[in-house]
C-alpha cells in the first residue's frame, strides 16, 4: 500500500512537471515578447525624457549666451560713454566747486582768488621792492594757489566718501534683502548716511525726481565724484536694470571688492613710505645746506640774491629740482 502511494505520487509529480514544462515552452517566446516590448517602450519613454531634458538644457544655454550678450552690450556702452566723458577738457571751474564740496559761485571765488593773490603780492613788493617779483607772485597767487587748494579739498573729500561707501553699500544690500526696493535703499542712506556719501544719494533722489531712472541718475554721480568706485557702483546698477539678476549680492560684492582695494592702497601707501621719506629728505637737502651756508657765510650766498647771475643760477635750480621732484613722486606713487 505504501508502495502504491508513492508510485501514484511520483506519477503526479511527474505529470506535474511534464505539464508545467509544456506550459512554459508554449509561452517562453511570448514573454520573451512581452520583455522587449517593455524594454522597448522603456527605451522609447527615456529618449523622450531625453529630449525634453536636452531641450531645456538647450534653453538654458541659449538664456544664459543671450543675457550674457545683453551684459556684453551694456558694458561696451559704458565704456564708450566713460571714454566720452574722459576724453573731455578738464572740468568747468563750477563743476570742481561742486566736486570740492564748496557752495561758492565762481564770481565769488574769482574774487577771492584775486584778492588773495593781491594780498601775497603787495607782502612780497614790501619784502622785495621788486615790481616783476610781486607780479609774477600775484599771477602765481591768484591763479595757481587757489586752483591747487581747490583740487586738495576734491582729494580730501573723495578720500572721505571712499571710507563711508563701502558701509553704505553694506545698508543696501540689507535693505534690499529685507525686500525693500531699489529706490527706497537709495533713500534711505540719502536721509540716515553719512557725509558725503548722504549729499551724493541726496543728488541721485532729486534727479529721480526730476525725471530720470535710477541707473542715469546713478551715472551721473561720477560727474560730481571722480573717483573709479563710483564708475563700478553705476555700472553694477546699470546691467542690473537691463539684465537682471541678484541685485544684493552683486552690491555686497562690489562692497568686499572696494574694501579690498582700501586695503591694497594701505599696503602701497606702507610699503611706499621709505621711499616718501628718503624723497622728503633729498628734496629739502638743498634747502638745509643753502640755510646752513648762510648762517655761517652770509656774504657767501647773498651774491646769489644780488647778482643777476645768481638769479639765472637760481632760476635753473629750481627747474632741475621741479624735474626730481616730480620724478621721484611718479616712481612712489601707484594706481590702484
Amino acid at each position: 500500500m505504501f508502495g502504491i502511494d508513492i508510485t501514484i505520487l511520483a506519477i503526479v509529480g511527474l505529470v506535474a512537471l511534464a505539464t508545467a514544462g509544456l506550459a512554459y515552452g508554449v509561452l517562453f517566446a511570448r514573454i520573451e515578447t512581452e520583455k522587449k516590448s517593455e524594454s522597448r517602450v522603456r527605451k522609447v519613454k527615456s529618449a523622450e525624457t531625453d529630449r525634453v531634458k536636452m531641450k531645456q538644457s538647450r534653453d538654458r544655454l541659449s538664456e544664459m549666451s543671450k543675457r550674457r550678450k545683453s551684459v556684453q552690450d551694456s558694458l561696451k556702452d559704458l565704456e564708450k560713454k566713460q571714454l566720452e566723458k574722459t576724453s573731455r577738457k578738464t572740468p568747468a571751474m563750477k563743476v570742481r566747486l561742486v566736486q570740492a564740496g564748496l557752495s561758492v559761485s565762481v564770481a565769488k571765488f574769482y574774487m577771492i582768488s584775486f584778492a588773495l593773490g593781491f594780498v601775497i603780492a603787495f607782502l612780497v613788493f614790501i619784502g622785495t621792492g621788486n615790481p616783476l617779483v610781486a607780479a609774477g607772485v600775484l599771477i602765481a597767487g591768484a591763479a595757481g594757489l587757489p586752483r591747487w587748494l581747490i583740487n586738495f579739498l576734491v582729494k580730501r573729500r573723495g578720500k572721505k566718501f571712499l571710507e563711508e561707501f563701502p558701509n553704505a553699500l553694506d545698508v543696501m544690500v540689507r535693505s534690499i534683502k529685507s525686500g525693500l526696493p531699489l529706490n527706497d535703499a537709495i533713500r534711505l542712506i540719502a536721509n540716515d548716511g553719512q557725509e558725503p556719501v548722504k549729499a551724493e544719494f541726496k543728488r541721485v533722489i532729486e534727479a529721480q525726481q526730476l525725471g530720470l531712472n535710477i541707473p542715469e541718475a546713478c551715472a551721473r554721480m561720477i560727474n560730481v565724484v571722480p573717483l573709479p568706485e563710483v564708475n563700478f557702483f553705476a555700472i553694477v546698477i546699470a546691467i542690473q536694470a537691463q539684465a537682471g539678476g541678484n541685485l544684493s549680492e552683486a552690491i555686497g560684492n562690489l562692497s568686499k571688492v572696494l574694501r579690498e582695494r582700501r586695503k591694497m592702497k594701505s599696503k602701497v601707501q606702507a610699503l611706499s613710505m621709505e621711499a616718501k621719506a628718503s624723497a622728503c629728505i633729498i628734496g629739502a637737502l638743498p634747502f638745509i645746506v643753502a640755510f646752513l651756508v648762510y648762517m655761517t657765510s652770509p656774504e657767501y650766498m647773498m651774491i646769489l640774491f644780488t647778482d643777476p647771475r645768481g638769479h639765472m643760477i637760481m632760476g635753473a635750480s629750481g627747474v632741475w629740482m621741479g624735474i626730481g621732484i616730480w620724478v621721484m613722486r611718479n616712481m612712489i606713487n601707484f594706481d590702484i
